[in-house]
């Protein structure tokens, strides 16, 4: 597939470089406009779980968050294109709300698609009223009106969806005129239900936030995930300081401190390059898990007081981040141009059944800072470097793993390692979503392996990478963790004279049945920082009476790239029999009875036991399904399987260390790389008591 010209070879160093990127993305959509304007469908026939009129909508309304911006009279640009593209916006809006117009878009319903791009629409007339409201003519304002209101009064999701009707009701009182009484009464019923939403430190859940196994079972999650920031409710509050500070002064302030926490921790989601660790779900809006910072600096929320706040540190999170995506599109394009569903390459088994060919365009959130002048504080300042970037004096007061509490995760860039990932302690979704545990639920997740999505149940369908992947029909079937039974818990122990912090979670496989896990999850640490430790113990809860004989266990660490070497016939191929032999240029595996390790385009992945009572264990090189990865269509897995030949009636112990080595850095020669495996991490006896 093509690299995109104008976004794949752009530098992204200055706001004409965002300009280009934003032509190359909109003149691929030119050609599938409708005859009037209010529709764009891609050509490819795929289906989300709405109609086809919204999906349409999807393709009209997502890249207005770019061309807003860049229409405004700060961020005004002359270039024809988007100029050109902005009139086709306006003529398509006026057409989409007129009911008698054959490419009307529908009145908005109970839980409609509608309602999300509305708030594209509704960010377009509060921020560039100029050119979205004021060409439409008397009869067009009143259609809007009346679409734009039938979002209130209608039943919606109790998650980020909520700021939508937030937003039509701003559009409808500071730009369409609507008396700020009679709209009032939504805006206060979101608010009082987002409130709910916060975890503290800047975060906020996306729905309700379970407590314990009771609060809610059937329909509250634990997500705290991009929509947390970049995708929705971080980035909503600050484009609402902008329009609302007349209206509601205490808020605001209030969103502007919550976003100043947050980005003291957001930051450590990136590497040092800007490559983002993939978390959660509609991860095919690639490039809008930068948005926040784009808000950020749209809503000037800076803080002279915070290294992490400032206006270069700001544009460096986010050009750094767009850079990266510039640099891993060749295979995010379709043939015309025009975005694919998937993350780095094409890929319908990672996607939600609310992704229709249109839907990547919510991406262009992250270029909502177009509206700045070219003389603001943001495109003149100097980009700083990422505060874990070869820099001494940032070193010595930035910790390299850092425990989030409000999200439960500890986000990992040991200095002393080379590897940038996260331990999430145990988030889940409730809701019907497709690959639900593989995109909430891993131990881990990185930005240098990412993570694999099932495609059927059988183990190398399964894809058990950064997970435990259980069974109790002698392989016909497999689980994983999905729902932890209570909030993570944080536990710290001392290893080699250092305080590390742990998260602890407790999940059954099958809700039904008397198996219950509890699982400690160890983070690099000084002593060391290629590794983190997984913790098992397992118990039946009725001794006994588990109609379960055998239990397999296999547990995965990351997945890697293996380009196949000339002459090698497939991927798992033996290249050499010890670990000692593997060439860290052209790649290799190795297996023995207690760990394995796989090398590959000079990345490493490997996992060693470090502890099992009473159940069998070997090392394994697993090759799952292809184009189960976000990242790479093929990979391996280095697992450990074990065995239980029966449950007893105390516990069970496994514990199992896994390896890590990215070469996004540095590359490590493989004498220094066999030096770091063979020295994997001794825990302290509670941590196996406990």
């Amino acid at each position: 597939m093509p690299p995109l010209r104008g976004f794949s070879d752009n530098p992204f160093r200055d706001k004409g470089d965002v300009i280009v990127a934003t032509k190359a993305l909109v003149q691929a959509l030119e050609p599938y406009f409708s005859p009037g304007q209010a529709r764009v469908r891609l050509p490819i026939y795929s289906g989300a779980h709405f109609d086809e009129v919204a999906a349409d909508l999807e393709g009209f309304a997502r890249p207005i968050w770019a061309i807003a911006a860049a229409s405004t009279e700060s961020g005004n640009t002359t270039d024809p294109t988007l100029q050109a593209y902005a009139e086709r916006l306006v003529s398509g809006l006026a057409n989409g709300v007129d009911p008698g117009h054959p490419e009307y878009w529908g009145a908005i319903g109970d839980w409609d698609q509608r309602m999300v791009e509305a708030e594209a629409i509704s960010f377009a007339l509060l921020l560039a009223p100029k050119t979205f409201y004021e060409p439409l003519s008397a009869h067009s304002r009143s259609h809007l009106v009346e679409w734009l209101s039938g979002l209130n009064g209608k039943v919606m999701p109790k998650n980020n969806w909520r700021w939508f009707r937030i937003f039509v009701n701003l559009a409808l009182h500071k730009v369409c005129g609507v008396p700020y009484e009679n709209v009032k009464e939504f805006i206060q019923e979101d608010f009082a239900l987002l409130d709910t939403f916060q975890l503290g430190n800047g975060w906020a859940a996306d729905g309700p936030w379970r407590k314990d196994a009771t609060d809610g079972e059937e329909v509250y999650g634990r997500q705290a995930d991009y929509y947390s920031g970049s995708f929705a409710i971080q980035f909503s509050q600050l484009l609402y300081t902008m329009f609302a500070a007349d209206l509601d002064p205490e808020r605001v302030s209030l969103y502007i401190h919550q976003a100043r926490q947050f980005a003291d921790q957001f930051w450590r989601y990136f590497d040092e390059d800007g490559a983002p660790i993939p978390f959660g779900r509609s991860l095919t809006y690639r490039f809008a898990m930068g948005a926040f910072y784009a808000a950020f600096a749209l809503a000037r929320a800076y803080d002279p007081s915070s290294p992490y706040a400032s206006p270069g540190f700001v544009k460096g999170m986010l050009l750094r981040h767009l850079r990266w995506w510039a640099t891993h599109s060749d295979n995010v394009f379709a043939l015309d141009g025009t975005l694919t569903i998937g993350y780095l390459y094409p890929n319908m088994f990672m996607c939600e059944d609310y992704n229709s060919p249109q839907s990547p365009y919510w991406a262009m959130k992250s270029f909502v800072m177009l509206a700045l002048a070219t003389n603001d504080d943001f495109w003149q300042a100097d980009e700083l470097p990422h505060p874990l970037a070869a820099i001494e004096e940032t070193k010595s007061f930035v910790s390299g793993v850092k425990l989030l509490s409000a999200p439960f995760q500890i986000v990992c860039d040991h200095p002393d390692g080379q590897h940038h990932f996260m331990i999430s302690g145990g988030q889940f979704c409730v809701w019907p979503l497709k690959a639900t545990q593989a995109k909430y639920s891993k131990f881990a997740y990185s930005s240098a392996f990412g993570f694999s999505v099932p495609t059927g149940l059988l183990l190398t369908q399964i894809a058990p990478d950064s997970t435990l992947a259980i069974s109790g029909d002698d392989g016909e079937t497999w689980v994983t963790r999905w729902q932890t039974t209570a909030n993570p818990t944080i536990e710290t122990f001392p290893i080699n004279n250092q305080d590390v912090q742990c998260l602890r979670s407790g999940w059954k496989p099958w809700r039904s049945g008397s198996i219950e896990i509890n699982t400690l999850v160890i983070p690099p640490c000084d002593k060391w920082p290629d590794w983190h430790v997984r913790v098992h113990r397992i118990r039946n809860s009725r001794s006994g009476s588990s109609n379960i004989e055998t239990l397999r266990l296999v547990e995965g660490g990351f997945s890697i790239e293996v380009k196949q070497p000339r002459r090698t016939p497939t991927l798992t191929e033996n290249w050499d029999a010890t670990a000692d032999g593997l060439d860290v240029a052209h790649g290799g595996r190795v297996e023995s009875g207690t760990s394995c390790l796989v090398i590959g385009n000079g990345d490493a992945s490997g996992i060693k036991n470090l502890f099992a009572s009473e159940c069998s264990l070997e090392g394994k090189v697993l090759k799952p399904d292809p184009n189960t990865n976000l990242m790479t269509p093929r990979t391996l897995i280095p697992t450990i399987e074990h065995e239980i030949l029966s449950l007893p009636g105390r516990d069970i112990v496994i514990a199992n260390a896994v390896f890590a080595i990215s070469k996004g850095k540095t590359q490590f020669s493989q004498q220094e790389l066999m030096k770091r495996w063979y020295r994997p991490p001794r825990l302290p006896e509670e941590v196996f008591i406990l």
